[in-house]
């Protein structure tokens, strides 16, 4: 009886629009924060291009992103336009709900 019930149940939950059994599981909150954080970056890209931008900026920043966000910050911004755009992905992130140390910009002392 207790499978006849279920086998009942579970399409009646299913149609109701109820999450039932290995559905998709919700992102979690730092997942969100990559996502956000990537498309900020992309439109920022868009807006402003690539003039100006290093090479090791734009790697080290991509291997953050490839980490899943999750990465030491060590992209050092060197240029006044990597500077700029350093800048305005602090807003970006702050502005989708992160906190001002979420993005990857830190300049640290060489010894």
């Amino acid at each position: 009886m207790g499978r006849t019930i279920t086998a009942l149940v579970v399409p009646v939950l299913m149609l109701a629009g109820l999450n039932v059994g290995a559905s998709a599981q919700e992102p979690s909150w730092p997942e969100v924060k990559c996502a956000r954080y990537k498309k900020a970056w992309s439109e920022a890209l868009s807006r402003t291009g690539k003039k100006g931008l290093g090479q090791e900026f734009l790697d080290r920043h991509e291997a953050f992103l490839s980490s899943g966000c999750t990465t030491k910050a060590d992209v050092c911004p060197r240029s006044s336009e990597e500077l700029a755009l350093a800048n305005m992905m602090v807003v970006a992130a702050m502005n989708a709900g992160t906190a001002s140390t979420f993005p990857p910009f830190a300049c640290r002392k060489e010894r």
